[in-house]
């Protein structure tokens, strides 16, 4: 009986990656309106709109955007040793999903000078428990 060798062309890094783009899309999305119902920063009925219409959107870019890092990794490291072809592509996933991410909480989830209600957020409407050392 012979054991079937893993092939480079299996389908798994491609369905992680896309999923790992898709739970980032959601994470980003959640935190976006947990920013913005916690300062009552466009919270209002279409701000919800908004952000539910922002839902699907979210997780489709990050799936697309994790799709696209991976396969330029794999692309870049098409020779190198299989330490670095499954490192590099999972990095770039990785710091390209995140970035968007962020970016996506910093333009969308904090509304500089709308006017909050909840008197809990200062004017750039960023919750006081998000840590300093990351910018928004």
């Amino acid at each position: 009986m012979t054991t079937a060798k893993p092939s480079s062309d299996s389908c798994l890094p491609w369905a992680a990656s896309a999923v790992f783009g898709a739970a980032m899309g959601y994470a980003a999305w959640s935190l976006t309106v947990w920013a913005r119902a916690y300062c009552d920063a466009g919270y209002d009925a279409g701000g919800r709109l908004e952000l539910n219409a922002l839902l699907p959107l979210a997780l489709g870019a990050e799936a697309l955007v994790a799709l696209m890092a991976g396969a330029v990794g794999r692309r870049l490291v098409s020779g190198a040793p299989r330490t670095i072809r499954v490192a590099l592509p999972t990095l770039l996933v990785i710091v390209t999903t995140v970035c968007l991410a962020w970016w996506l909480f910093a333009v969308r989830g904090t509304l500089n000078d709308y006017p909050g209600d909840s008197g809990l957020c200062p004017a750039s409407n960023v919750p006081p428990g998000w840590p300093d050392w990351i910018p928004v």
